[in-house]
């Protein structure tokens, strides 16, 4: 059974998707919280391996919240929730170490998906939101550093010493694409995409995919396009 605390300001939406999660088969709802503070402190009591978090509530926000829990260590993994996908919540969280990203209007499946996907340590990441990460870093938020295709101009132009390899894989991470997909698309081992995602990690400073996703749009080295495509 995957653990998940539930943190929204809203009676109705807490108990609403509380009765949903309830609903959802290898999930248990272990809890409910009214704001940041309380998701916090109801996190380091009972455990959970996800949480998915408002981001606009009183006291504590939900991206105050996301970063405080990502402080403690790996476990509880967060999901951001929002009624609104705007660019800069979206990149407030994915910032603070949110592991993934869904809007209240979605469905019980894509709920159980995100939450599955992010108790095993992938990135729920959905094409819309990645689409509102290029919109925000092409507004100034932190535009690409070059606009060139990875690889195209030699290793010299990569960021961080990734070699043109290193940042093709970070690009078919940007689409979302899992590690067994990439290695697929390149024609290489699953345990090479996973040695080459290691490095991407420790050079470019990143914990998780979700950071990694941000950081190729930051550098150039993600096509705008291409999320989901």
């Amino acid at each position: 059974m995957i653990r998940v605390l539930l943190a929204d300001d809203q009676r109705v939406v807490r108990e609403g998707l509380g009765t949903l999660l309830g609903l959802l088969d290898g999930i248990e709802l272990v809890g409910t919280a009214a704001d940041g503070e309380e998701a916090v402190a109801l996190a380091a009591r009972h455990d959970p391996d996800v949480v998915l978090m408002d981001l606009r509530m009183p006291r504590v926000d939900g991206i105050e919240a996301i970063r405080r829990l990502t402080a403690r260590g790996e476990r509880p993994r967060a999901i951001a929730l929002t009624t609104y996908a705007d660019d800069a919540s979206v990149l407030g969280a994915l910032r603070a170490g949110a592991r993934g990203y869904l809007t209240k209007d979605a469905g019980a499946e894509e709920i159980r998906a995100a939450v599955v996907a992010v108790a095993r340590g992938d990135a729920a990441l959905d094409p819309a939101v990645q689409h509102h990460v290029v919109a925000a870093l092409s507004g100034g938020a932190g535009a690409p550093a070059t606009g060139a295709t990875p690889g195209e101009d030699g290793p010299g132009e990569l960021p961080d010493g990734l070699t043109p390899r290193e940042a093709e894989v970070l690009a078919l991470i940007a689409e979302g694409l899992t590690n067994t997909e990439i290695a697929d698309r390149l024609v290489v081992s699953a345990a090479t995409v996973k040695s080459h995602v290691n490095h991407i990690f420790a050079k470019a400073g990143v914990r998780d995919r979700a950071q990694a996703v941000v950081y190729a749009y930051e550098h150039g080295l993600a096509e705008a396009g291409g999320a989901g495509s």
